[in-house]
């Protein structure tokens, strides 16, 4: 019988609609930039690159969402709402053509970002880890599996905070779409069930603080809210 050295990590899990059962989460992939006038901003070129790639750790998902405490060592906390894919199905270089039939369902979630950790990162050629990977970073509304309801193309992605829209945007005006982002995606990484893939987020991202109210939705996707405490 194995006995632990130390007690174990929780599980991570994320609510599944439409039954009791929940979704364990093994790793959490993000895709940067994958919206042209979110490159934008970022001071990128928006044209169509290669998509990148980056992680989150899993416990720094937040499920359903609700207060977070806001992260410390930031004077500069983004939001960036994003369409979260949940894999059922594993692989690796998987083709595009048979991609989608890998997904077991879909979310709405937040990739929060501080910010100017990130930017001083990036200046000096280090990792993003400071400024991505931080604790509760990932909220994530429950899934909603393919055998319910999928999202379309057009879909509406946005997100309010204290009632102000900041993001809006339609899922068609992603550079890589889900597809092509697993695709891609697999070529580096043997994907398993479990992951979440953050697919990237619209332009409007701005900087919020401690007391906002964050909500934000994708269409036939529940709605996600987060209050920074």
């Amino acid at each position: 019988m194995t006995s632990y050295a130390i007690t174990p990590a929780s599980e991570v899990t994320v609510p599944v609609v439409g039954s009791n059962t929940v979704f364990p989460v093994r790793r959490i992939y993000c895709v940067g930039r994958n919206y042209a006038e979110h490159a934008r901003e970022m001071g990128a070129d928006p044209n169509r690159e290669p998509p990148f790639f980056f992680s989150k750790p899993r416990d720094a998902i937040v499920a359903g969402g609700g207060a977070i405490p806001f992260p410390p060592a930031t004077t500069n906390l983004q939001h960036e709402v994003e369409l979260v894919v949940a894999i059922g199905k594993g692989g690796l270089d998987i083709p595009e053509s048979s991609a989608l039939a890998h997904v077991y369902g879909y979310a709405t979630g937040i990739d929060f970002t501080r910010r100017d950790l990130q930017i001083l990162a990036r200046e000096k050629q280090h990792p993003w880890e400071l400024g991505k990977g931080m604790d509760n970073g990932a909220p994530v509304s429950p899934i909603i599996p393919v055998s319910i309801s999928m999202p379309t193309d057009s879909a509406l992605i946005w997100l309010k905070v204290n009632g102000e829209t900041r993001q809006s945007a339609h899922l068609d005006q992603m550079t890589w779409n889900v597809a092509e982002v697993i695709s891609r995606l697999s070529h580096f990484f043997a994907l398993a069930p479990g992951d979440l893939i953050f697919t990237g987020t619209p332009g409007g991202v701005s900087t919020v603080i401690r007391g906002d109210v964050i909500t934000c939705g994708i269409d036939g996707l529940p709605e996600l809210g987060v209050t920074l405490t």
